[in-house]
Formats: C-alpha cells, sequence, structure tokens
C-alpha cells in the first residue's frame, strides 16, 4: 500500500484499535468543541495562525496565505515531530484527520508518511465523523433493551448506576456524560458542560462498545440535562422501556443530597442564585424562606421543603406521563444509603 493512505470512515469504524495514535490537526478551539474520542490534539494551525491565514486568503488572495500558511504548518509539524512522535518505531500507525480530510491533514500525512510510517488519513475528516455519530445515534439506540432507572429526587438513581457498571452491568449515565445532574440545582461547578457534539459523542461512544444482548441501564432523564439535549431517538427509546422504581425514605433522600451537594452547603449564596430560578413557581416568599434557611445553615430543613414541595409534586406530574410503561414498573426499595444497600440492589438487578 502507498502511504499516506486515505481511507474512509467506513473502513475505520469501528475498530479504532488498529491505529496507535488518532492524530486530531485541528486548531485548538476546534478539538475542545468536539473529536473523536481517544484522540490527540496537534494542530497544524493554532487558532490565531488559522484566523491570520483565512484573513490574508479573503483580504489579499489565496496565494499570499497559502505561502504563510505553509511556513507556519511546516513549523509547527517539524515541533510536533519532535515533541511526540521522534521515538515511534517504524511500524507506528498513526490516524490523521481534520474537518474535511483536506490541506490540514494532507500536510502531516504527506510528512510522516515521507518519513516512513504507515499513515492513514481520514477521508472527509471530522465532518464525515460528525455525520457518522448523527446517523448512528438516530439508529443505534432501538437496538438495545433498556432498564429505566426511575425515582423520586435523591432516591438514589445515580449511585445506583455507579455501583451496577462496577458490578459489571451496561450503564449509560447520561448525567455522568454530561457533566450535569439534571435539575435547576444541577451544574457542578467544578466541571462544567460539553458542547452538544461533545456530548453526543460520549454517548455514541459508549452505545457502539455495549453488547446488544444484555441489558442497558439507564435513568429517566428529561429531554434536557443541563444545556444539553439527549438525542431524540435514544430519549425516545427510554420512555417506551421498562421501567425500575427506586424507593428510599425522605430522612434517607435528604441525607443523600446533602451527601452529593457540599458546594451548596459551603456556598449558601450559590445555592440561593439557583433557587432565584424558581421564583415563578414558587412565589417569592416562599423562595425567601428558603434563602433564610440556606444562610442560617438549616439544610436538612432546607432539602427536605424542597423535595416535598416541589421535586416530588413535579415527579409525579411528569413520570406517568413521559414513561409510559411506569405503571408497571418493578419496585426497588433500598433500605438505607450505605454502600451495602445499594451492592444489594445493583445484585438484585445485574441478575434479573
Amino acid at each position: 500500500m502507498k502511504y499516506p493512505a486515505l481511507v474512509p470512515l467506513s473502513e475505520v469504524l469501528p475498530p479504532l484499535s488498529q491505529f496507535d495514535c488518532i492524530i486530531d490537526v485541528r486548531s485548538p478551539s476546534e478539538f475542545a468543541e468536539d473529536h473523536i474520542p481517544g484522540a490527540i490534539n496537534c494542530p497544524v494551525l493554532d487558532d490565531q495562525e488559522r484566523m491570520q491565514v483565512g484573513t490574508l486568503y479573503k483580504q489579499v488572495n489565496a496565494f499570499e496565505a497559502k505561502k504563510i500558511g505553509a511556513a507556519l504548518v511546516a513549523k509547527n509539524i517539524a515541533r510536533h515531530i519532535e515533541t511526540h512522535f521522534i521515538d515511534k518505531p517504524r511500524d507506528w500507525k498513526p490516524l490523521i484527520y481534520c474537518w474535511r480530510g483536506g490541506n490540514r491533514s494532507g500536510a502531516m500525512a504527506h510528512i510522516l508518511a515521507k518519513i516512513g510510517w504507515p499513515v492513514m488519513q481520514l477521508d472527509g475528516g471530522y465532518k464525515a465523523y460528525r455525520q457518522h455519530v448523527n446517523t448512528t445515534l438516530m439508529e443505534l439506540p432501538s437496538k438495545f433493551t433498556f432498564q429505566v432507572l426511575c425515582g423520586t429526587t435523591g432516591s438514589g438513581k445515580s449511585r445506583l448506576l455507579q455501583v451496577l457498571a462496577r458490578e459489571g452491568a451496561q450503564v449509560l449515565d447520561l448525567e455522568q456524560l454530561a457533566a450535569h445532574r439534571g435539575s435547576v440545582l444541577g451544574n457542578l461547578p467544578s466541571e462544567p458542560q460539553p458542547s452538544q457534539k461533545m456530548f453526543d459523542s460520549r454517548i455514541w461512544d459508549l452505545l457502539r462498545r455495549f453488547n446488544k444482548n444484555r441489558p442497558l441501564f439507564v435513568e429517566s432523564e428529561s429531554k434536557k440535562i443541563g444545556n444539553l439535549r439527549v438525542p431524540d431517538a435514544l430519549m425516545e427509546k427510554m420512555r417506551a422501556s421498562s421501567c425500575i422504581s427506586l424507593t428510599l425514605s425522605i430522612a434517607n433522600r435528604v441525607r443523600l443530597l446533602t451527601e452529593d451537594y457540599p458546594h451548596f452547603t459551603a456556598n449558601p449564596v450559590a445555592l440561593n442564585a439557583q433557587l432565584n430560578c424558581l421564583v415563578g413557581l414558587h412565589g417569592h416568599e416562599k423562595i425567601n424562606r428558603w434563602h433564610a434557611l440556606a444562610l442560617s445553615n438549616q439544610m436538612t430543613i432546607l432539602v427536605e421543603e424542597l423535595l416535598t414541595e416541589h421535586y416530588d409534586p413535579a415527579y409525579v406530574r411528569s413520570i406517568a406521563r413521559n414513561f409510559s410503561q411506569f405503571p408497571q414498573s418493578r419496585i426497588q426499595a433500598l433500605e438505607d444509603i450505605s454502600e451495602a444497600a445499594f451492592l444489594d440492589a445493583a445484585r438484585q438487578l445485574n441478575q434479573a
């Protein structure tokens, strides 16, 4: 085979493991928005350089832009070789891609092939990959049997998913993938949400690895998790799937939420800023009461009131309407929030 070889996506997926390295040569901002899972970023033009070349192309002419661009690309590729690839053996096999499989990936692929490595360049680049993800996410969910964990806020759905995963079950933890706990108080202060494209990629990457003959556990999410939208076909499949209803006492639910949201206990001002989003539902008088409870560190009272007066009524209104098999759901009771209780529940569900 003559290298660099231009390969279509159909020959690359799903066995991405055939490559020793997947190299995304797009700019850092393009890479940060989304990339093929497992890829490393070795930009042939960084964001500023890309803007510089694009401006020359528009305001001067293509020839001047290509001269400057070629010089920048050559310097950057040389640096990447010295920094990342100088120790690679002769049979090291990388896959290289850019936005459309054009000049940027072509330049890197050409030089690495001239060195003697069996380089592959992805035909169609990231654009082809993104089209594949979109198409697959419309088709793949229907091939799985989902078990949907339902239950009021604080009933332990996320914890149970984590234990199920540790016990070897197939788990699609959408809140973990979205870096958000799925409610008005669900943002994680230490971790921003990914882009929609990155969220889609994370879902695609997990689904493609799962065994379609085994059940897939997932939580009963809304269509949106924070700022991100669950893919339509996945949402449709989840809402038509069998349900497992978790039950846990109100006292244990309060304990669990207090443990899971320590950042609000430590920063009641931030909590109150989020509670302001509920003024339209509950009015200023109630929100002011909740503000006062937060500021006086009466979190147990506050959490219980939030559950009984906001989250539980909303759950009752939405769950049966949105998840058609919920009325026939299997009840899974949790005695407490100990590791042993979650482990016992996970093993019961995994063996069912």
